[in-house]
């Protein structure tokens, strides 16, 4: 939970200073998920020497082996969508015999939605609550002591309740919809029957078929005690900021004993004496565009030559803003009458800022660039530019939605599982152990089109409804998708092809525009060179570069979010980091927030290592098949566009009847 974070980087810096502190002193790692234990061994020693000399290595035997069970439901198991609606009877039936019962999901929307489902059943007037990280902390505090006391019937909760919870009366895990990881499926069910001796009871719940699969696969890890995890990743460069200047208020030091010191937490062995040296002179000055203003200046030399805190009032700002985690503010969606440039800034004698039309998540504004459209509020909107936190748009009548509103779980799909579902996918032999609407719709598939090989990627391309359609099946996770869509749809532009927009979904990829995309050089389309000179051009149009140097920037102590008695508001931090990213990008391209943004928009945001590793794994190896029509296959994905197409009126009604027809044109 920790390492593969920024929290993971200040705590190994903390742990070295720690160890030099009290070098005698004995440190222990304790988890029940670890993929990888020497990696784990490593990160709780220093860098020095040998980890397997420093650390004794000590592996508990297992308990009572888990009871997972993978939901088969009597309903017609639904071509997409994640929140199982389908099986909420069944779930509830689930429910009635356990003393107590963990309903988890992915996200809070998942979460409203099966608690007022569950509600609606709940016939036998059992006590259900809800639990997620919206809610109040006091509302969530009185359902953990309604826990405690075993007064609840079931809890639906998300990630909220992942860890630091041993109440034995839990005695069953349910998941709605897919686990996304093996280690994080693990996790939660090891919440039921809290002891070694009794086995945790668990029953995963598809939401769809494409998550029959994964859930058979996570299943499978789970049968055979295997795990994933994620690989190593070097020290956030934003942390070290922040810890430089927090050594300072600790007390003077020299700058090669610093960084000695922090070569010696796991995650910084390998960092550069350059880089060391970048962030110490942007914690002492700002950096070279900012040396001139002093109040970058934190920290200064003493008369021994040591680096010290530069007064009280910098020590203060230190410990207000101290810590790994920036809160994602929603940003205010508002009409205005400006047009904006490439760039994402408002033309100069335009109108202002109007009526608010509600609010979106920062996740989704950061795909957009100057001229795309989406849905919202029930009308077609071009996105104008970012204003602070304010997202300009004007409407736009009559046109397509670019980019969909479309987000699915909150979790990526891991590598591991990943990789199960694709051999499954490959695999006629193991389709009989699958629900039989899924073995049908795979059978189905291979009559009417193909069943992509696990080392290939198969792109289907059709025609349907004065359309044409490009799909392809990555199964890597919506993040990596969602990359890919961004860069395949400027390719297909400069083709001359008219893409109109994409859908991702944690398996597959559409791509729609007017023109017929089946006859373009698949290998040359999907070539890794993508990962250059588009995605430096789609990144120098988006703002989702301003969004992570605000978060870093903050974390760094450039921007200050707390004072004595007041904090800023979202509007302040944000107006104050895009005026600095600015002068940064064009005076000082090489800063080391500019590099520490740059990280964590390749790393969280557009899972770039996920996306290389899949474009490597799949070159010279697309296998590209025309269709007269919709495949099989294909309907998950194209359901997805049809939510986004259809609203106003007859909603539900409309989607339906759009339902209904391209399941019945893929099925002919």
């Amino acid at each position: 939970s920790l390492v593969a974070s920024k929290r993971g980087d200040l705590l190994a810096l903390g742990l070295a200073r720690l160890r030099r502190l009290a070098p005698d002193a004995r440190m222990t790692g304790l988890s029940a998920t670890v993929h990888d234990p020497e990696r784990l061994r490593r990160f709780l020693v220093p860098q020095t020497g040998a980890a397997n000399d420093l650390a004794h290595l000590v592996v508990g035997q297992g308990g009572a082996k888990a009871e997972v069970a993978v939901h088969d439901s009597d309903e017609r198991i639904p071509w997409s969508g994640h929140f199982a609606r389908h099986a909420y009877a069944e779930v509830y039936e689930a429910i009635k015999p356990a003393g107590m019962a963990l309903v988890f999901v992915n996200t809070r929307a998942q979460a409203e939605l099966a608690f007022q489902e569950l509600w609606r059943l709940n016939e036998d007037n059992y006590h259900i609550a809800l639990h997620h990280g919206s809610l109040d902390v006091a509302r969530r505090r009185k359902v953990e002591a309604a826990m405690t006391r075993g007064e609840l019937k079931a809890v639906v909760c998300t990630s909220t309740l992942d860890l630091g919870i041993d109440w034995g009366d839990v005695d069953l895990v349910i998941q709605i919809g897919a686990p996304k990881g093996a280690s994080r499926l693990t996790q939660r069910i090891g919440r039921a029957n809290h002891t070694m001796s009794e086995a945790s009871r668990a029953l995963l719940v598809p939401g769809n078929r494409f998550e029959v699969l994964e859930c058979r696969a996570a299943k499978d890890a789970i049968d055979a005690g295997e795990l994933d995890g994620e690989d190593d990743r070097p020290g956030a460069l934003d942390i070290l900021c922040q810890h430089i200047l927090g050594m300072a208020c600790a007390g003077p030091f020299h700058e090669d004993d610093l960084y000695g010191e922090i070569r010696s937490a796991a995650p910084y062995a390998a960092l550069k004496r350059e880089t060391f040296d970048k962030a110490l002179s942007f914690v002492s000055n700002g950096g070279y565009a900012l040396k001139r203003y002093d109040r970058y200046a934190r920290i200064v030399r003493d008369e021994q030559g040591r680096w010290t805190v530069k007064d009280k009032q910098a020590a203060q700002q230190y410990r207000l803003n101290v810590g790994a985690i920036v809160e994602a503010p929603m940003l205010a969606v508002r009409l205005t009458t400006r047009r904006a440039g490439k760039d994402g800034r408002a033309r100069a004698g335009g109108g202002r800022a109007g009526r608010r039309l509600g609010q979106i998540e920062e996740w989704f504004v950061d795909g957009l660039a100057p001229g795309d459209t989406f849905l919202f509020a029930g009308e077609m909107l071009r996105f104008e530019g970012l204003q602070e936190t304010d997202v300009l748009v004007t409407r736009a009548p009559g046109e397509d939605a670019k980019v969909p509103s479309w987000q699915g779980g909150k979790f990526p799909l891991s590598t591991y599982l990943a990789d199960r579902v694709r051999k499954m996918v490959y695999a006629p032999e193991t389709w009989d152990r699958l629900p039989a609407p899924v073995a049908e719709w795979l059978t189905l598939q291979r009559r009417k089109s193909v069943i992509p090989k696990p080392d290939e990627l198969l792109v289907e391309t059709f025609p349907r409804a004065n359309r044409n359609f490009l799909v392809c099946y990555p199964f890597d996770g919506r993040l990596a998708h969602q990359t890919l869509g961004m860069l395949l749809t400027r390719r297909l532009e400069r083709l001359g092809l008219q893409p109109m927009g994409f859908v991702p979904t944690e398996y597959a990829l559409s791509v729609w525009g007017r023109k017929d995309m089946g006859g373009v050089d698949m290998d040359a389309l999907f070539h890794e060179d993508m990962l250059g000179d588009d995605l430096e051009e789609w990144l120098g149009e988006s703002v989702l570069m301003k969004r992570t140097f605000r978060y870093c920037a903050v974390i760094a102590g450039l921007i200050e979010q707390r004072y004595p008695g007041q904090e800023k508001t979202g509007r302040q931090v944000a107006f104050s980091s895009d005026l600095i990213f600015e002068v940064l990008k064009e005076h000082e391209p090489d800063h080391i927030l500019l590099q520490a943004a740059w990280a964590d928009a390749a790393g969280g945001f557009l899972d770039l290592k996920r996306l290389s590793a899949l474009l490597r794994r799949v070159k010279n190896r697309v296998h590209h098949q025309p269709l007269e029509r919709v495949s099989p296959l294909a309907v998950p994905v194209m359901l997805e566009i049809s939510k986004e197409a259809v609203h106003g009126e007859g909603h539900e009604a409309l989607l339906a009847e759009s339902a209904e027809d391209i399941i019945r044109e893929a099925t002919l």
